[in-house]
């Protein structure tokens, strides 16, 4: 056997060496003669974990080269070279590998009670093979020492092409696993090294090969359920004799008994856990190909792992818990998950001592939290108060908050965080942060928070309104902005904190602003329905009549920007002032020529409706609408349109046209008769084309029906709510406030029950607020950014 060195490089990601050299065996006949020859290239790797940047390298160097002789001591100067190289060079994976600390398991450590004295050597494979053949307790020492070379990395590709070590192990392993736990143990850990090694060097196909070809996977899954079932049997075993201890708590021969068979039980868990613990590891690299990850699913591996949540070893649980979170991302495993209530077994780790332990619960959660009915779970088993008490730790703060994000997305949980210190919390945060752009997350989570009325009360208090506004303002943060709307939806006091931050929000309102921002201001804007405010003072000193003109013609700016406008000229419009103000611009037939360019877009439709809704309760806009445009006819061909929010503004809006013009009342009265008798009328009109063919053979027997202008000519055939309408067939505007119901309406929940009466400010006391807009973004609903889950 000779030994030939080669080159040296430094390895690619650890500060280590690697020695490349050749191997030529040769084997010689009886006169020496070389009978047989076989070349083999090998690599050694080098660890240097004493290299820092304080190292002396030529005293590291000359050390390398004395131990290590495969170096030629003339390369000595190569060695520096490399080791100073090693020294400055930048760790990239420093970051991401103490960023994965918490989520990657640590390699199982030799286990307790299998350490054996002797050391292994890679030459004498074929006497620790052979012990294999022998009783078990050479079995255990055989594959103890197999073990003790798979452990170390250099011996991996030696071990992997001798296949009849391999299938010695495996043969062992589905033959005697049962007899021995020390075996079993030893054995799959040998296989977990070979996972282990190919899973980092991405050559994953290899292994994945000797795997199947043996049968591993499916002998390991086996041997975990089987295992667990011996548990729950102990288990039972020990509640019996406690059971009877607790009912004679005297008797001492009960005591003892007790005693040793919970001495016993501890020893059989800690020797299974190891097992389990390896076994499991295994599976877990297996699972990186996604097949035989289905294959571990279709036998209940997700059962399996959160039956072992109940264990207590903190090694066990964080290789369990993170075998959860990869399945997790996969319906079908969350679905058995829940089966399984993984919420309630995963609850008792938050908050944990370990670390570790917590961290990937965390993120467990975190991806489990993509289901609506896991997030209410996770309120019911009261982890919000848990979770927003580890906003204050940084190690988890950012998982913690995403997952309470999740939460906040359900309207029912929103105000839950006004009974803990959620939201105070989340101001500093806001407050401290040194960015411009508040962290999406943080700014989010915020955002769906201020969707709540009691939310915030807390968020205003103090100064919190006055600091979000000076934030938002100095920074022109859309999305604070964002949340600075959701605030001012609220009616109540916090609304009225606005009136001191009007002219700044106005202001904002130009061209030379960014897009998203001015559309958040203009959303603000159109939130404060103050009495008090006067918004024709407003829309003058800042000048926004031409702007809000001009933003509505049709392509002049984003369809977020142009609805924004319509929304805000539906609230000025309120002011009976600002509406004749508008009218007198122009703005009415820009909002005709808007929809019809909009009017295949609802949320359109419907705003732009409600702003002529608003201008009909006032004089001069009224006449405007009634006689100088074709509003009303747009409004009666939309008196049936499919969506429900448009035909109750749409009645409502032509319910007051019919009060104030006869002419059009004639036309609404009939269009509804129409409507509400269609079929009616279709059979009528059938019946006259029926008789009109009669007619032409002479049959003058039958009288012909009535037509539609005669029928709406008898008011004795209307219904009021008391039965017939008075024979003068007088109608008043009460018809179509208090009864006239259409389009689906239930008695009782008319929009204008009771007949029509103008407030202060120009607005009807029954009259619901703005039509909420489901357009780009509903203040009602929870802002989402994205971020991956794995």
């Amino acid at each position: 056997r000779k030994v030939k060195g080669g080159n040296i490089d430094v390895h690619p990601s650890e500060k280590a060496l690697i020695v490349h050299y050749e191997v030529e065996a040769t084997i010689l006949g009886e006169l020496g003669d070389p009978m047989l020859g076989e070349r083999k290239e090998c690599q050694k790797i080098i660890r240097l974990k004493s290299l820092n940047a304080n190292t002396d390298i030529a005293s590291l160097a000359r050390k390398v080269v004395e131990e290590c002789k495969l170096i030629h001591p003339s390369k000595l100067a190569e060695v520096e070279q490399l080791l100073y190289y090693l020294q400055n060079r930048r760790d990239a994976s420093a970051g991401k590998e103490k960023k994965e600390k918490s989520s990657k398991p640590k390699d199982p450590p030799p286990f307790e009670g299998m350490e054996i004295d002797e050391v292994a050597n890679i030459n004498d494979m074929d006497e620790y093979i052979e012990l294999l053949y022998e009783d078990i307790p050479d079995k255990v020492r055989g594959s103890a020492l197999i073990l003790q070379l798979a452990r170390n990395p250099d011996n991996l590709e030696e071990l992997l092409i001798n296949e009849t070590a391999l299938g010695a192990l495996a043969r062992v392993l589905r033959e005697d696993w049962k007899q021995s736990v020390e075996l079993a143990t030893n054995i799959i850990y040998v296989f977990f090294c070979f996972s282990r090694c190919f899973f980092l060097q991405c050559s994953f196909s290899q292994f994945h090969g000797i795997i199947t070809h043996y049968k591993i996977g499916a002998l390991c899954m086996n041997i975990i359920d089987h295992e667990l079932k011996r548990h729950e049997l102990w288990q039972e075993e020990l509640a019996k004799k406690s059971n009877l201890l607790d009912e004679d708590p005297e008797n001492q021969t009960l005591k003892k008994d007790y005693e040793k068979t919970y001495k016993k039980y501890q020893g059989l868990v800690v020797k299974q856990e190891q097992l389990l613990r390896v076994a499991l590891y295994l599976l877990l690299n297996l699972a990186e190909d996604t097949r035989t990850e289905l294959k571990m699913r279709n036998k209940n591996i997700v059962h399996m792992l959160v039956k072992a949540l109940d264990r207590d070893n903190f090694e066990l649980l964080i290789l369990v818990v993170s075998f959860l979170k990869k399945l997790s991302i996969f319906m079908e495993n969350k679905n058995d998950m829940v089966e399984m209530d993984i919420v309630e077994k995963l609850v008792k780790m938050v908050p944990c001592e370990h670390e570790d332990l917590l961290n990937i619960t965390l993120r467990l959660l975190l991806n489990l939290s993509f289901d609506t009915g896991l997030r209410n779970k996770m309120v019911q088993v009261g982890l919000l108060p848990k979770l927003t008490a580890l906003l204050a730790n940084e190690n988890y703060k950012q998982v913690a908050m995403c997952i309470l994000y999740h939460i906040s997305m359900d309207d029912r949980f929103k105000s839950m965080f006004a009974y803990t210190d959620c939201i105070p919390q989340l101001m500093k945060m806001l407050f401290e942060c040194p960015d411009e752009r508040v962290d999406l997350e943080l700014i989010s989570f915020c955002i769906n928070l201020a969707a709540n009325k009691r939310n915030v009360q807390l968020i205003c208090e103090g100064n919190g309104l006055k600091m979000l506004m000076k934030r938002a303002l100095k920074f022109k943060d859309p999305l604070l902005m964002k949340m600075i709307r959701n605030i001012s939806q609220h009616d109540g006091p916090t609304k009225s904190l606005f009136i001191d931050y009007v002219g700044d929000l106005a202001a904002q309102i130009s061209n030379d602003e960014e897009e998203e921002f001015v559309i958040e201001c203009l959303g603000t804007l159109a939130n404060l329905t103050l009495p008090d405010l006067d918004w024709e003072l407003v829309l003058k000193e800042y000048k926004l009549v031409p702007y809000l003109k001009d933003k509505l013609k049709p392509g002049s700016a984003e369809d977020d920007l142009v609805l924004e406008v319509v929304i805000m000229i539906g609230t000025v419009s309120m002011d009976d002032s600002c509406a004749a103000l508008l009218a007198k611009s122009g703005i009415i037939p820009a909002l005709i020529e808007l929809l019809n360019a909009q009017q295949e877009d609802d949320e359109f439709v419907c705003q732009i409706i409600y702003v002529f809704y608003q201008m009909v309760f006032h004089q001069a806009t009224r006449d405007v609408i009634i006689k100088e445009t074709q509003a009303p006819a747009y409004l009666i061909d939309l008196m049936h349109d499919k969506n429900a929010e448009i035909r109750k503004v749409c009645d409502n809006t032509l319910d007051i046209i019919a009060e104030y013009d006869e002419e059009w009342a004639k036309k609404i009265q009939s269009e509804k008769f129409r409507w509400h008798n269609s079929q009616w009328l279709e059979m009528v009109e059938s019946r006259q084309m029926d008789d009109s063919e009669q007619y032409l053979y002479g049959d003058d027997r039958i009288e012909p029906y009535i037509h539609e202008g005669d029928i709406l000519e008898r008011p004795d055939l209307y219904y009021n709510a008391d039965g017939l309408i008075a024979p003068d067939g007088a109608v008043s505007p009460d018809f179509f406030g208090d009864y006239h119901l259409q389009n689906g309406d239930v008695v009782g929940q008319h929009p204008f029950s009771g007949s029509i009466g103008v407030d202060g400010f120009g607005q009807s006391p029954g009259v619901p607020a703005r039509p909420a807009t489901a357009y780009g973004y509903r203040p009602d609903e929870p802002y989402y950014y994205s971020y991956g889950a794995r």
